[in-house]
């Protein structure tokens, strides 16, 4: 076995890993064994794409970290948008009960007034018939009766007291 510096996380899967004394091997499952060496300093410096990339994460971070918050908030506008539909709800079903129960008695209230209404009505057309029969049963005497005494006055020449006509 051959012994190497390199660290576990470098290691591809598949190794098999040996410790002796403070030095970490491995040993490939089939075949010849690899030695591992660091990187070079070329292989340290990162290229324009690893620069941009990373970029890209922070911008792509950035961008989740503004959204996140517009869309907490839009959730508890929901939160509140619920509520107050619950509240709403459970104000509304009391109220249109009483409602219910208004309209109710406002019909029976209406029944009544149609009742007290077809009497009224009923009565105004007993007094009209009334008035009309007393014009004609008592109408035509006292006019007769009147026209009598003013004849009856002007024969025996007597003026009736007070203020009258003026004769000219």
């Amino acid at each position: 076995m051959m012994q190497c510096n390199t660290k576990p996380a470098a290691l591809a899967a598949g190794f098999v890993f040996i410790r002796h004394v403070s030095v970490l091997c491995y040993r490939p499952p089939f075949g010849k064994v690899e030695k591992h060496t660091s990187p070079t300093a070329e292989e340290k410096h990162m290229t324009g794409s690893d620069i941009a990339g990373l970029i890209a994460a922070g911008v792509f971070a950035v961008l989740v970290a503004l959204l996140a918050v517009p869309i907490w908030k839009l959730g508890k506008v929901f939160d509140e948008l619920r509520a107050a539909i619950r509240e709403v709800s459970d104000g509304t079903t009391p109220l249109l009960t009483e409602v219910t129960t208004t309209v109710v008695t406002t019909n029976d209230q209406l029944r009544k007034v149609e009742g007290i209404t077809n009497n009224v009505s009923d009565a105004s057309a007993n007094i009209s018939a009334l008035s009309s029969l007393m014009a004609a049963t008592v109408g035509q005497p006292l006019i007769k009766i009147a026209a009598f005494s003013s004849g009856v006055r002007a024969a025996l020449g007597t003026k009736p007291s007070g203020k009258g006509r003026r004769s000219r």
